[in-house]
């Protein structure tokens, strides 16, 4: 129903508008009325009714400026004018101010009723339309975020290039932009968990942890998108490493927290690897997950091996995973035999005839070398047939000495695929330093520009260069254009400037001061007393880097 409040200055006009109309039966609340504008404002101000009847010429303020003063006020309230003049300037004036109708005294009470109906539909047709554009900003609400989660979706799924990630993260206001990236996965069956719980199987610290990561799926929206029903996925960004590492924290913790107290749970946290362009997304997703694949694969193990425990074995001697997974890094040939002889002293007491908790225990290990030492078998095109290979091994044990040549045998395969690894770096290495000696002259050569030539991550690439030639890229290439001005000085007469363009660097004051860090002599000094031999050996000292 609709308000009215009507103001008029003449007492008889206003008590037959009131009176002569069955408002409630028209669908109207008669709201009061008043004698001019000014007595008029306190009371629109309380009622705001939907119409406002109003006459023009009145005491202290007319129809007219009444009316200009509400439909600033209250632009959604309709103004209908009665007045006993019917001079064009006052309905020119009315108009010009919005008012809906402009009628002239004297007026029917039914002539009146129709006005107001027809003002009254006016209003149901605006409020509608209101009410749908309403609807329509909620669906463009719904839609930019259906958006936001395809987006992150394509982005995690490499279906984007950098260009078009750019685009549609402008379109929807998602701020994307950071260094370094990094996926993290979260698989919460909550139907298994939910089942587990009724159950009454579900310890405290399990439920806590839980609970966790509901509330994380919850409240921790920020690039977040649901993959699935049981799989949430953030990519998680950082404008240093620092700051990645502190974002990281939390999934890291619940990981931990999960693998160590709760492996009952159908819970798993995989987290992926540490990328700096926007394009390599997709690669720290499909290694996150990966990590969630390893992990439920040896939580499903380890339910197993759990129900299966028995009083006489103690579990921590042969289920500490880390130290396998220690060895199997930095552990050497030569105590390879004598390391898996007192790892596996635990397990001398199985009968492998009539119990399978060590198929199960040797799984658990295997599982979690696969899991812990992706980066030697990724060369594999099917790493999950590596492991089945080894677990129709496990199936066949039957005694201690069977277990112990397995677990040799295991450790001889990873170190076997990290030396390909490294043969495979080898030939990196190499296209690297080829690429360098080819480039070294630009000024602007850069890490960057290498990383993309063997396609691998500017940090990868400065990893493995570091590892495998014990000096980091910007040393060995500032070794490479040292050598070079030391060639030009000796064999040519070009100027110290010009030497330093040749070799890469546009400003020679700088090339000049580091000429002389590195080799002790200034440009000119060697020119005339130095030796290549000299300079050399000075290069091949441990103070070799560039401030770039």
């Amino acid at each position: 129903m609709k308000k009215i409040l009507l103001v008029d200055d003449e007492i008889l006009i206003r008590e037959i508008i009131r009176d002569s109309i069955d408002w409630e039966k028209e669908g109207f609340i008669y709201s009061g009325d008043a004698s001019d504008g000014e007595v008029a404002l306190p009371i629109i101000e309380r009622v705001q009714p939907d119409i406002l009847i109003t006459d023009i010429l009145m005491p202290f303020m007319n129809g007219l400026e009444l009316s200009s003063i509400m439909s600033k006020q209250f632009p959604d309230m309709k103004i209908i004018i009665i007045s006993g003049h019917a001079e064009f300037e006052y309905a020119r004036s009315a108009m010009q101010i919005g008012v809906q109708e402009y009628c002239l005294k004297p007026i029917s009470p039914a002539e009146l009723l129709k006005v107001l109906h027809k003002v009254s539909a006016e209003i149901d047709k605006e409020r509608e339309i209101k009410m749908q554009l309403q609807l329509l900003k909620a669906k463009e609400h719904e839609s930019n975020t259906i958006s936001q989660d395809k987006l992150l979706n394509d982005l995690c799924s490499g279906f984007m290039t950098t260009s078009e990630v750019m685009h549609h993260s402008a379109s929807i206001q998602l701020n994307i932009i950071a260094h370094y990236y990094i996926v993290t996965v979260l698989d919460l069956r909550e139907a298994e968990a939910d089942k587990h719980e009724e159950m009454n199987v579900m310890h405290d610290n399990e439920r806590l942890l839980l609970d966790k990561c509901k509330i994380l799926k919850e409240n921790y929206k920020q690039l977040m998108f649901q993959r699935s029903r049981s799989e949430s996925v953030w990519i998680i960004k950082g404008d240093t490493l620092e700051n990645l590492k502190l974002e990281l924290q939390l999934f890291q913790d619940l990981q931990k927290a999960i693998s160590e107290e709760a492996h009952s749970l159908p819970v798993s946290i995989g987290i992926g690897s540490v990328q700096d362009r926007l394009q390599k997304v997709h690669i720290s997703f499909l290694d996150a997950m990966e990590d969630v694949h390893w992990r439920r694969l040896s939580r499903q193990n380890r339910n197993v091996l759990s129900e299966m425990k028995t009083a006489t074995l103690d579990p921590t001697l042969f289920l500490d995973r880390g130290a396998f997974m220690d060895f199997l890094k930095i552990g050497s040939h030569n105590k390879l035999s004598s390391f898996v002889a007192d790892y596996a002293a635990a397990l001398v007491d199985i009968n492998w005839h009539t119990s399978s908790i060590g198929f199960y225990i040797l799984n658990d290990v295997t599982i979690e070398a696969f899991r812990s030492n992706k980066d030697m078998y990724r060369h594999l095109t099917e790493p999950e047939k590596a492991l089945q290979q080894f677990q129709q091994m496990i199936g066949k044990i039957r005694t201690w000495e069977e277990t112990c040549s397995y677990l040799i045998h295991l450790i001889e395969q990873f170190w076997t695929w990290r030396s390909r690894i490294y043969d495979k770096y080898s030939d990196m290495i190499a296209k690297v330093k080829e690429y360098i000696q080819l480039n070294f002259e630009k000024d602007n050569f850069s890490l960057q520009d290498s990383a993309e030539y063997v396609n691998l991550s500017p940090n990868y690439l400065s990893r493995v260069f570091s590892q495998e030639t014990s000096q980091t890229f910007i040393e060995y290439l500032t070794q490479v254009r040292i050598r070079k001005a030391m060639d030009l000085l000796k064999s040519t007469s070009a100027k110290s400037y010009e030497i330093a363009f040749l070799v890469g660097y546009n400003d020679p004051h700088y090339f000049s001061n580091l000429f002389k860090r590195l080799t002790g002599l200034t440009p000119k000094e060697f020119r005339k007393n130095g030796t290549a031999d000299e300079a050399l050996d000075i290069l091949k000292g441990d103070s070799l880097h560039e401030d770039d």
